[in-house]
């Protein structure tokens, strides 16, 4: 059955709509996940720390994928929503161009910069090396990971989110069998996790290319165009929130391993990369459902439907309410499997993994609110709301807590940092909802 954006949502159909963008989510999460799991049984915790280390900087350069894609996706549904269907691929084509050609720029410029950045976040010796070979494999298909980040948005907006599923799918199984093959077959090492996750990659980017520039009849494909300045920035602009939640995470990302560290050492680097990566799974369970349900909200505000727009409103609050109490019930079970899994070989790691788990999945009670809420302003056009609330979210709530919780309560107030940073944001999106709510009419 196929659901197009201008129709009524039901809960279930509203549910059938964006579960392909939640697992094409929990897919691309899958890549790193995979990659940490078996280079740390397999290689050990040094490089599996390096992989932790690394990663907050080739995710911050390949933020303007995610940027394109959720700002640029909002702009062309809302574009249809108005019934400009050739504009719309217009639009649409002069993104994804410029997406890729930023994504080279931007892979050349992290593989020069990975060995200063290595150092700067405290790498020494075979920690230094590791990081350097997983990062300058990393970034040289950051173009195609990068273009994959923006396909994902614009399979919604084209009323193509099962074939975008399948696409990511494809993707993390190439993932999956290549870390088998090149890790524990070859003995690769970590220089194998990277080309696994490499060659996934490339098929998540450059598919969605060749189906998008061959399907001329769709109502959104890939054609010649021309630069639209104003509609980049707008893109730009609108995009920012999630440039933003990418940057900053990548930043604080880095400052919690520099602070664990300090508390205890690679261990600790070890911990969080594992609690992140759950982290990982269970945020792309909310990350799905924004990206999911953006491009409608887009499409009812451009063709001016404030009936369907307070129904989507009222129905995702309740099922972002229900997930999250859910997601944390589950946390509080794997904890245990979770730590044996990544870091049973070790049972100092292990203890310490479990108990920062434990902590830290407080915060899938709060969190699905801020993201839903920065993408639901996206969806409406106002990057700048979005953008205050990522910026908040990410970075100035996260730093202040990350500096000020560990030395009340020790290496347990970094676990519970995330939480305290996440609750302060809340009460900001739930300002910005309530005072906008007149001028948007979603309520």
């Amino acid at each position: 059955m196929k659901i197009q954006l201008s129709e009524h949502f039901t809960i279930k159909k509203l549910l059938l709509f964006v579960y392909p963008s939640i697992i094409m989510m929990i897919f691309t999460s899958i890549y790193v996940v995979i990659d940490g799991l078996f280079v740390s049984n397999y290689v050990g915790k040094t490089a599996f720390a390096a992989i932790n280390l690394i990663t907050p900087f080739i995710m911050a350069l390949s933020a303007l994928g995610f940027m394109m894609g959720t700002g640029g996706s909002a702009i062309v549904a809302k574009t249809l929503g108005e019934g400009k269907k050739k504009k719309a691929s217009e639009y649409f084509s002069m993104l994804v161009y410029f997406t890729g050609i930023g994504g080279v720029l931007l892979s050349i410029l992290g593989i020069a910069l990975v060995p200063s950045v290595a150092k700067l976040l405290g790498a020494q010796g075979a920690l230094l090396r590791n990081c350097v070979i997983y990062g300058q494999l990393g970034f040289i298909t950051l173009a195609p990971f990068m273009l994959q980040n923006a396909f994902q948005s614009f399979f919604v907006a084209a009323e193509k989110p099962k074939l975008g599923l399948c696409v990511i799918v494809a993707a993390g199984l190439t993932n999956i069998v290549l870390d088998y093959l090149f890790i524990a077959v070859f003995g690769w090492g970590i220089a194998g996790a990277a080309i696994a996750t490499s060659c996934g990659e490339l098929i998540g980017g450059f598919f969605p290319m060749i189906y998008f520039a061959r399907c001329k009849g769709d109502r959104l494909h890939l054609c010649k165009t021309r630069f639209y300045g104003k509609i980049l920035l707008k893109a730009c602009t609108n995009g920012s929130s999630e440039l933003m939640t990418n940057l900053s995470s990548s930043v604080v990302g880095a400052l919690y391993n520099l602070q664990l560290m300090k508390l205890a050492g690679e261990n600790g680097v070890a911990a969080y990369g594992t609690i992140m990566y759950a982290n990982f799974i269970f945020v792309a369970v909310f990350f799905g459902y924004s990206i999911g349900s953006a491009p409608i909200v887009s499409y009812h505000y451009g063709a001016g439907n404030h009936d369907e727009l307070k129904n989507l409103f009222r129905k995702s609050l309740t099922l972002i309410g229900i997930c999250g109490i859910a997601l944390t019930c589950a946390a509080q079970l794997i904890a245990s499997p979770l730590a044996r899994i990544f870091v049973g070989y070790d049972k100092e790691l292990f203890n310490m993994t479990y108990t920062g788990f434990r902590l830290f999945c407080v915060t899938f009670l709060i969190n699905g609110f801020n993201i839903y809420g920065s993408s639901f302003f996206t969806a409406l056009n106002n990057g700048l709301i979005s953008a205050v609330i990522s910026f908040l979210r990410t970075l100035v709530f996260q730093l202040g807590v990350v500096f000020i919780l560990p030395m009340l309560l020790g290496i347990n107030g970094v676990w519970l940092s995330v939480a305290t940073a996440e609750l302060l944001t809340l009460c900001v999106t739930v300002t910005f909802l309530i005072r906008k709510r007149q001028e948007y009419h979603y309520v």
